[in-house]
């Protein structure tokens, strides 16, 4: 069975999906409802370790790099 994972929300009366999606009669649907303390907790998890991996690369022992300390050229790169 193929899944398909929808964003939606509880309007105080019904399940509403946030973007279209054609559903069959009598598709089957599996509900999980996320819990404002369950997606806080996750969200404060990654910026934890978002700021922690930024930490480590913008660390004051850091060389700072040059377009000089390139010695291979990538040829498929437009940004130069």
């Amino acid at each position: 069975m193929n899944t398909v994972t929808l964003p939606a929300h509880f309007d105080g009366k019904n399940i509403v999906l946030d973007q279209p999606y054609k559903l069959e009669p009598d598709a089957k649907l599996a509900v999980v409802v996320l819990t404002a303390s369950a997606e806080d907790e996750e969200r404060e998890d990654y910026l934890r370790l978002a700021q922690q991996s930024f930490a480590i690369a913008d660390a004051e022992n850091e060389p700072e790099y040059t377009l000089d300390d390139i010695k291979i050229w990538n040829p498929e790169y437009r940004g130069r």
